[in-house]
């Protein structure tokens, strides 16, 4: 049990490594194919900040633990709000701006129910459906990078410009750390969730949208805190709605074209997956009421709490 404990902290630290070096040489990769910042805040760092979850779920999908790879994607959405959104709003009142309930949060509650209806047909995502998240997603991202043409520079204070830099060496040399740390942290992560799992007496599925979900949810939630605790714009709620739709389109998308994702644990279609739906439509309501667009300390107690109580609840099942 406690080599099983050691693999998943190992490989949480092996993704947050991993994660960051790709984050790194893919924005370097960037500057030098002349792609601009928009486009590499809004899609690059995106993509590379969702890896971590890609990796795991693919890793558990090829090993036959599909609960692990649609429970860490249901895990992650509901710790990115209930957590990491919540425990931010508790340091410093986040604003809203229009955007969120204009195009984010619309897309993010589309994509949710047809994740919940793909699953409720045949408890099964199939390569078609995986295709059809998959092209769902370069819809939105089409959609994003047009909107954020018409607006500002949006996302650009996200990359890092000391990046144009950068050699194609390290690049190079980053990207294979990044590569290597997130496969074989994806490897340990797994392998010990799944130990943990049944020495405890609980399913996969529970691990994984518990301590997985949680452990892959780790750098944005250190991301939001620092930047709330600096008193700077702290974590936008458009960047956790956005990793929230990437999880659902990129990672269960591409998981399910390499293998199809079958539903074993009943859980998470009768009581998890609502959860899920639930905290994406409390966020507009939370947007205006009582006081609209800010989310401050009251709403940030309420979706935590409201988390804390999912979490008692899921091992209390």
């Amino acid at each position: 049990m406690i080599a099983s404990i050691l693999y998943v902290i190992i490989g949480l630290i092996l993704l947050v490594i991993g994660g960051e070096f790709l984050v790194r040489s893919s924005v370097a990769l960037s500057f030098r194919l002349k792609l601009s910042r928009m486009v590499i805040g809004l899609t690059v760092v995106s993509f590379a900040t969702s890896a971590p979850e890609l990796l795991v779920s693919i890793q558990a999908a090829l090993d036959g633990l599909s609960d692990i790879s649609l429970g860490n994607v249901v895990g992650s959405n509901i710790a990115n709000i209930g957590l990491v959104l919540g425990i931010t709003a508790i340091i410093g009142p986040l604003a809203i701006d229009k955007d969120f309930y204009k195009f984010n949060w619309p897309v993010m509650v589309l994509l949710s129910f047809i994740l919940y209806l793909f699953l409720q047909n045949d408890a099964t995502l199939t390569k078609f459906e995986g295709l059809i998240l998959l092209l769902s997603l370069l819809v939105y991202l089409f959609l994003l990078i047009r909107r954020a043409r018409k607006s500002s520079d949006a996302m650009a204070e996200e990359v890092d410009d000391s990046l144009q830099k950068t050699s194609n060496f390290k690049i190079i040399i980053w990207l294979l750390i990044g590569g290597a740390a997130l496969y074989f942290g994806s490897e340990l992560l797994v392998s010990g969730a799944e130990t943990i799992a049944k020495k405890m007496g609980v399913s996969e599925g529970v691990i994984a949208v518990t301590l997985i979900a949680v452990g892959t949810s780790v750098p944005e939630l250190a991301a939001s805190v620092i930047a709330a605790l600096k008193q700077e714009k702290a974590i936008s709620l458009g960047n956790l709605i956005g990793s929230n739709i990437f999880n659902i389109a990129s990672v269960l998308g591409i998981t399910s074209l390499i293998q199809p994702i079958a539903v074993k644990d009943e859980t998470l279609m009768s009581v998890n997956i609502y959860w899920m739906l639930g905290f994406a439509m409390i966020l507009l309501p939370l947007a205006f009421i009582p006081k609209k667009m800010i989310l401050g300390r009251p709403k940030g107690l309420l979706i935590f709490a409201a988390y804390c109580i999912f979490i008692a609840l899921v091992f209390i099942e």
